[in-house]
């Protein structure tokens, strides 16, 4: 009985990267019971690392290695998301120094990530939105980031920028969303244009177009704005700011414009 279970844990490890949680769910799909996961715990060959959550003896795992067992092994939409998405690509300059790194994840729908994830004292500070920013999403606006033996899903520069403006609620967010857009000279316009005909905000909207108008990037011009869904009526985005009547929001005068 004992060989009989060993090879089964052993047929695991072959399908399981090293650095990565294995969710209970994950090794029912291998039939591997509760029960069994419970024995090869006590017998050494896993360790327990939550609620339904294993790593292997002796592994390193960040919050990488976690998010990747929530996309690939539990199928949540939760990825990558705003600001740390663009971060990770090397577009931007906002890497705090001498403080806890902060990852922002986003879920695409409505969902709570297990307790296991939640619960962990990861080395990182971890943000969770769900926004149910966009009513559908091209295949483009994901990436996959190479983790060294996995990947894990984050969100496009397209995506990224757009999830980072549905978080701004300052006057300070406002301007690093405006400094962020600086950087993004080379956005895909197909799929900008997509995620904006598809984009639930209008204050998203409205924002990014601004922005991206105002930096004058070439891509903006091969967008066609009479598909994309502006609302009605004006939006205090920036206080103290001056009302742009083309996108009708408060924005920035040119004197306080960020640069970065």
């Amino acid at each position: 009985m004992a060989g009989k279970k060993t090879s089964r844990i052993n047929q695991v490890f072959r399908k399981w990267p090293r650095g990565t949680v294995a969710t209970q769910t994950w090794l029912g799909q291998l039939k591997v019971s509760s029960k069994l996961a419970n024995w090869h715990v006590g017998s050494g060959w896993l360790e327990r690392f939550g609620a339904r959550a294993f790593i292997q003896p002796d592994d390193q795992v960040d919050w990488r290695g976690g998010l990747y067992a929530l996309q690939a092994q539990l199928g949540l939409s939760v990825h990558v998301g705003a600001r740390t998405a663009l971060e990770l690509q090397g577009l931007s300059q906002f890497v705090p120094l001498g403080q806890q790194e902060k990852i922002i994840l986003i879920s695409d729908r409505p969902e709570r990530l297990p307790a296991w994830f939640q619960n962990h004292p990861w080395k990182a500070r971890l943000e969770h939105h769900s926004l149910s920013l966009f009513e559908r999403i091209p295949e483009k606006a994901s990436i996959r980031l190479d983790c060294g033996g996995f990947e894990i899903i984050a969100s496009s520069p397209e995506k990224a920028i757009m999830e980072q403006m549905r978080l701004a609620q300052s006057n300070e967010d406002v301007e690093q969303a405006y400094q962020l857009m600086e950087g993004l000279t080379i956005l895909r316009p197909r799929v900008v244009q997509e995620l904006l005909v598809n984009c639930r905000s209008v204050k998203v909207k409205r924002l990014f177009l601004w922005s991206a108008e105002t930096i004058r990037h070439v891509w903006f011009d091969r967008l066609d704005l009479t598909q994309v869904g502006l609302g009605k009526g004006k939006r205090q985005l920036y206080k103290g700011g001056k009302l742009n009547r083309k996108y009708q929001i408060t924005v920035p005068t040119q004197e306080g414009l960020p640069s970065v």
